[in-house]
């Protein structure tokens, strides 16, 4: 007799082939990701282990905790790929940021060019704390620049969790967002992963990435799935080769 309760699949099993990875802390010593080039490594195996075949690198943009620049993400990813043995540098795809967006990040917008996703495609994040009190005039001056704002992990910004309005609203404003992978596997708790379940199904969910920093990361892969949207995760990470 069939079993009337389906078993949760783990994450990796998810994985499809050929599958970019959109959000990721894999250049050693520029943030809180990889501390040097063995770190990068050993992360770039594992991960390719799992499925992945190409990994965007997004280094956080947070002026006086990680002040990084375009010209120096740029150096620093050309430099990880001649170091790191292959297949590992061939994995690099290219590099873009993950930008607070702040009043120093209103600055920067303002007078030079941002490192996106593909094409005009940024990656945006907020503090965990507390939503910038200007985030809708912070889009609007995103797009007037000619950017499509990529919100990273929604789901996480749990200030909204009670408050999921304010997910529909962004959309309206053509905002994207990118779910964190590991929150279908409760890594981040289980009101993230009730707000992941919650994004998929509305269908607010445009891409994912894995916001892979370290080996703990690498290793919740493993984990099954607890969310609900199991074929809707699927179908989220199949949309990512848009960015091959």
């Amino acid at each position: 007799m069939m079993s009337l309760f389906k078993k949760k699949p783990k994450l990796s099993d998810l994985i499809p082939e050929g599958f970019v990875d959109i959000h990721s802390h894999i250049l050693p010593g520029i943030d809180d990701g990889s501390e040097n080039i063995n770190q990068s490594a050993q992360l770039l195996s594992k991960l390719k282990a799992i499925g992945f075949t190409k990994c965007i690198v997004t280094p956080h943009t947070l002026p006086e905790i990680w002040d990084n620049t375009s010209a120096g993400i740029a150096e620093t990813f050309q430099n990880t790929k001649l170091q790191l043995e292959e297949p590992y540098g061939n994995m690099l795809h290219y590099a873009a940021s993950e930008y607070m967006i702040n009043e120093a990040f209103l600055a920067r917008l303002q007078c030079e060019p941002l490192l996106t996703l593909k094409g005009n495609h940024v990656l945006i994040e907020m503090s965990h704390m507390n939503p910038p009190l200007a985030l809708k005039e912070i889009i609007f001056e995103i797009q007037l620049k000619g950017y499509i704002p990529l919100l990273a992990h929604p789901e996480r910004y749990m200030f909204y969790h009670q408050n999921t309005k304010i997910f529909e609203s962004l959309k309206i404003m053509e905002v994207k967002f990118q779910l964190n992978l590991l929150s279908s596997v409760g890594y981040y708790g289980s009101s993230v992963a009730k707000t992941a379940d919650f994004l998929l199904k509305e269908n607010l969910i445009d891409f994912v990435g894995s916001d892979v920093h370290h080996l703990r990361h690498v290793a919740a892969f493993e984990n099954k799935i607890i969310i609900k949207s199991e074929k809707l995760l699927c179908n989220a990470l199949e949309k990512n080769s848009f960015f091959l």
